[in-house]
């Protein structure tokens, strides 16, 4: 068999005529001495692999409305490429800026001690302050690296980082700063969210905001139906609870000082989502944006609607019934999170994210070399002590991407015959309590 042509961006596998037979292939793995043998296809007599295509997954999100970002953490810059965004969509890179900010590492004592003032450039698909239709560069130079205090990550092995498990796939790794491990990634998904909250915001007045929602056993008590952006960004926890803000700082400070770290919880509402976004099966839109967050570094769980504790309900009370107001079909509850079949309904999306401990913390651990050495290693380097104050806009910026993919894709389905159904013409738009 061969590989064959791009189906969906993925190579698509054909028959061939006549099989090519096997041919062992001897590897030795980095740095260890230990022989793997691989079975591939062989080559043609002139060199060339069998392979059309091999598709580099890894680096690019989204469909309709894609994203792909690039650059490591220690290198010249990050930033991304974005394809698919309508023209003539209003936007300005003071508004790309703005979430950047809320990204940006060295904001408080609860962050990284990194300086970067994260500065973008647009180097693309805008002019005079609309989008043109081609895709969207924007790039982030890097300034404050300090690639020295990597060099003992050289050898060893952090816990739970990425270091082992990008030398076991790729046999080579960007030591400094994690290489593309390193939450510095996201800049490039935090600008491509920046846009894609613009395109959803001026089609259905929709509002993607999150917030920090428990921080080790520190919950806190948020109307999601009234909190803003400002009652968010008004403390350095994120955390639009006050009196629960304070206690979230004190309990980070309070494994800061230990040079220990914690995890935390991420809440995210969405408000005024159009309806019919998402498709059956396997691109169910609750799918879409669960992948989206446990794409993000530190992830560990995710949640939509009542999430696990559904499971501990009843049928009775796990349903979300139906009503009518004045015209328009609402749900009485909403446990289903906003999503129901894997298709938006039009009441607020509600999703909670998991984020772990910071997984460099300044204390010794055992560890291994990449001989299989061990040793005992006190890391280096500028980590924040909890990622979940950052987080926040980084959840904002994954969750817009997939909504304004679906908006495309359902745009390019379903909006282009007339609709028949009464009920569809005078309430497919978003529900907007």
């Amino acid at each position: 068999m061969q590989l064959s042509g791009l189906h969906d961006g993925r190579p698509a596998v054909v028959p061939t005529a006549r099989s090519t037979p096997r041919r062992q292939v001897t590897a030795t793995s980095h740095g260890r001495g230990q022989s793997k043998v691989f079975h591939g296809l062989a080559s043609t007599p002139s060199g060339s692999r069998r392979f059309g295509h091999v598709c580099a997954a890894g680096s690019t999100f989204g469909d309709s409305f894609r994203v792909t970002t690039f650059g490591e953490s220690h290198g010249k810059g990050v930033g991304c490429v974005i394809d698919g965004v309508p023209p003539r969509l209003p936007l300005t890179t003071e508004e790309i800026q703005s979430d950047l900010d809320r990204r940006r590492p060295g904001q408080s004592v609860i962050t990284t001690p990194r300086k970067e003032s994260d500065t973008c450039e647009v180097l693309s698909g805008l002019a005079a302050g609309v989008t043109l239709g081609t895709p969207i560069a924007v790039v982030v130079k890097n300034k404050d690296q300090k690639s020295q205090d990597y060099s003992e990550m050289e050898v060893s092995y952090r816990p739970s980082h990425a270091d082992a498990t990008y030398d076991f796939k790729y046999g080579i790794r960007a030591v400094a700063g994690g290489g593309r491990s390193s939450a510095r990634e996201t800049i490039g998904r935090v600008a491509a969210g920046a846009v894609a909250k613009k395109l959803l915001q001026v089609v259905g007045g929709t509002e993607v905001l999150a917030f920090v929602s428990r921080v080790r056993d520190v919950g806190c008590n948020v109307d999601i139906d009234k909190f803003s952006l400002e009652d968010v960004e008004s403390n350095i926890v994120r955390c639009p609870d006050p009196e629960a803000a304070q206690s979230m700082i004190d309990a980070i400070n309070e494994v800061r000082t230990k040079g220990d770290s914690c995890g935390g919880e991420v809440t995210c509402v969405v408000r005024g989502c159009p309806r019919g976004l998402g498709a059956p099966v396997f691109d169910k839109l609750e799918a879409d944006l669960a992948k989206a967050m446990m794409s993000l570094p530190a992830t560990k769980g995710f949640e939509i609607g009542s999430g696990f504790s559904g499971s501990q309900m009843v049928g009775s009370q796990h349903n979300d019934e139906f009503y009518n107001e004045n015209g328009t079909i609402r749900t009485r509850t909403n446990r289903s999170g906003g999503v129901q079949g894997g298709i938006s309904n039009g009441e607020h999306i509600i999703l909670k994210i998991a984020f772990k401990p910071t997984s460099t913390i300044a204390k010794k651990q055992n560890t291994v070399t990449r001989d299989g050495n061990e040793i005992e290693l006190l890391a280096r380097g500028r980590h924040d002590p909890c990622v979940v104050p950052r987080a926040v806009v980084m959840v904002e910026a994954m969750v817009a991407l997939v909504l304004a993919d679906h908006l495309l894709r359902n745009y390019a389905q379903c909006e282009i015959l007339p609709r028949e159904s009464s009920v569809e013409d005078s309430d497919s738009k978003a529900v907007h309590a």
